[in-house]
């Protein structure tokens, strides 16, 4: 444990930057788990744009799992690299990268695919009898919103790189703050606290009270409330880079936010299979209400934590296809959902019961969505956009750089 001054290591860091490979391996693996919980939508009793006829429960607990914590610790790990990137830029040229990596791909993802994903979803809907009427029709019903629901809107899955463009200006002026004395201080005082066992559960709290106070007057999805908690997980990642502190209090808390976070597990699974917590999660005003809400934003951040100590413990390592991966991961994201719509489009379609049974009916088409859709987007990448400047520029990836040349914060592929 070192006893240098917090403030000297940040400065002393920030002029030999050391490439903490266990977030870039932790970023890939959160790229995987967000592919896997769209591949898996046809397939659980949620909405989404295309359905199977029969859903499988084991489908849903899985995605009930990742539903609380998943999208979290994306953004979390979004702030911490938005500390990577300002420790090798000013205030303006973090701006304009920005734009670069995520307002000109997000507009481009929004041009090319978003209607590729609308058309598929209407011929789903039309086929199954819940819409009834023409394409134009359709494109009428989805009235355009106002406030962050239009990244959703104007996006589809793209509402993450819109939300995450928002964050970045909307924190600049924080984080440039927090470089000077003042929030320095604030630093310092706040990895002070957490030195005390259990102290970093304090960046539990305004999550949660962002959540009780503004998801009874934002309730659906994407809005304020949804918009205003993210953005909170996403300071708080860049703040828990400023202080080693931050990292000490998480390897030495690790089993009691591990306990946590199974524990609240738990009791969420238990009142969702009772048919309670999603009634409870609808009724303001009420006990469970804010008792439900809680347990969410306490889940969300102890898996959170948890899932930086594995990557603490166990991740820090590189190799060729990690650095493939941290390439590859955002163009990665943008394609995905358009592939998993058009071959879910077509798989839902087969008639398996029949001959195999519904239980092995739903598997064999779950396993050529899962599969079919991973192999087709990392084609796309290899072929079309690892292959050509253009693309690449247009899709936010960096140009390739000579491999000796692959050091510090700088080389970092990954903006989302």
């Amino acid at each position: 444990m070192s006893s240098m001054d917090p403030v000297a290591s940040e400065e002393l860091a920030a002029k030999k930057p050391v490439r903490l490979h266990y977030l870039d391996s932790l970023q890939v693996l959160a790229i995987l788990m967000v592919f896997l919980f769209h591949a898996l939508h046809p397939f659980d009793y949620l909405e989404w744009h295309i359905k199977n006829a029969e859903q499988s429960m084991a489908v849903m607990l899985f995605q009930m799992f990742f539903a609380t914590w998943g999208m979290p610790f994306f953004f979390l790990m979004s702030g911490i690299n938005s500390w990577h990137a300002l420790r090798q830029r000013d205030a303006g040229q973090f701006a304009i990268e920005r734009v670069k990596r995520l307002l000109i791909p997000f507009i481009v993802g929004a041009i090319l695919l978003s209607p590729i994903q609308l058309y598929y979803q209407w011929s789903h809907e039309v086929q199954t009898g819940l819409f009834q009427g023409s394409l134009q029709e359709f494109f009428k019903d989805r009235e355009l919103v106002v406030g962050p629901r239009v990244f959703g809107w104007a996006g589809y899955h793209l509402w993450f790189v819109g939300f995450l463009f928002a964050y970045s200006l909307i924190a600049l002026p924080l984080f440039t703050w927090l470089k000077r004395d003042g929030g320095r201080r604030f630093v310092r005082w706040l990895a002070g606290v957490c030195e005390r066992r259990g102290g970093i559960l304090l960046f539990i709290l305004p999550s949660i009270l962002a959540r009780l106070v503004l998801q009874p007057f934002f309730p659906h999805e994407h809005d304020w409330a949804d918009f205003t908690y993210m953005f909170l997980f996403f300071i708080s990642g860049h703040l828990l880079y400023c202080d080693e502190r931050f990292a000490r209090a998480i390897r030495r808390d690790r089993f009691l936010m591990l306990g946590i976070a199974v524990f609240s597990t738990v009791l969420l699974f238990a009142g969702s299979i009772l048919g309670a917590a999603m009634e409870w999660a609808e009724r303001p005003g009420t006990a469970a209400f804010y008792l439900v809400w809680s347990g969410v934003a306490v889940n969300a951040w102890c898996w959170s934590f948890s899932m930086l100590y594995v990557g603490m413990r166990f991740l820090d390592f590189s190799n060729k296809w990690l650095r493939y991966g941290r390439m590859a991961s955002l163009p990665f994201f943008l394609l995905h959902q358009p592939v998993i719509i058009v071959i879910a489009f077509y798989v839902v379609q087969w008639d398996t019961s029949a001959w195999l049974g519904a239980g092995v009916g739903i598997l064999l088409k779950l396993l050529v969505v899962v599969v079919g859709s991973f192999v087709v987007t990392l084609a796309l990448y290899e072929f079309l956009v690892r292959r050509s400047g253009t693309v690449r520029a247009l899709l936010g990836v960096k140009g390739q750089r000579r491999r000796k040349a692959r050091t510090g914060a700088d080389e970092r592929a990954i903006t989302t």
